[in-house]
């Protein structure tokens, strides 16, 4: 379990294609932390610690993965969010984030305000937005935000400078490709409806 509050940021240094399987190596100040068999969510994807090495971690990601994330995209140098699971007499400081990516979303437009960021997205389909509901909880790229307004296909986030700069945020452009997790309550709450539908 996850909290969508980033503690650092990674760099890819390699990538290795086997099979349909991809083995990601990041190199990050928290790597020399991290055991093997740990669970780290990246950009919001829970991925396994399967090997460690000098300020470097490398971790597995199957074909189901790089399909439902923007992982595969992923190209030498890029970055990616990371946050440890949350230990259980750790404080939520975000919302409920399991680390499980539900769908991935284009940024149509970054606005630069007054002291902060409007990131604007635009969702794969018109059945995701009864997920996304103004002043709600969304996490993007593992950063656990709050809907600002959102309408039809299209909703947008604020983001602060501490945010911003200790983030992949700061990399963010247009035709950019993030991962979406949508909160877990709405998510039992729509599939509960749609048995109640089917069951009248």
């Amino acid at each position: 379990m996850f909290t969508g509050i980033i503690e650092t940021t990674a760099k890819l240094i390699a990538k290795e294609v086997e099979g349909g399987n991809v083995h990601f190596t990041f190199q990050s100040p928290i790597s020399n932390e991290l055991k093997i068999d740990q669970s780290v969510a990246h950009n919001g994807v829970c991925l396994t610690v399967v090997k460690l090495g000098s300020n470097q971690h490398t971790v597995t990601a199957i074909e189901e993965t790089l399909n439902k994330t923007n992982l595969g995209n992923l190209q030498i140098e890029d970055s990616v969010n990371l946050e440890r699971c949350m230990p259980a007499h750790g404080r939520f400081d975000g919302h409920l984030v399991q680390g499980h990516v539900d769908d991935t979303a284009v940024c149509k437009e970054v606005i630069t305000k007054d002291g902060s960021w409007e990131f604007h997205f635009e969702l794969n389909n018109l059945a995701q937005s009864l997920l996304v509901v103004d002043k709600g909880s969304i996490c993007i790229n593992g950063v656990s935000l709050t809907v600002v307004a959102c309408k039809e296909k299209n909703f947008h986030v604020a983001i602060i400078p501490y945010t911003f700069e200790q983030t992949q945020f700061k990399h963010l452009s247009a035709g950019d490709v993030v991962n979406l997790e949508f909160d877990i309550v709405g998510k039992y709450l729509q599939k509960h409806l749609a048995f109640l539908k089917v069951s009248v």
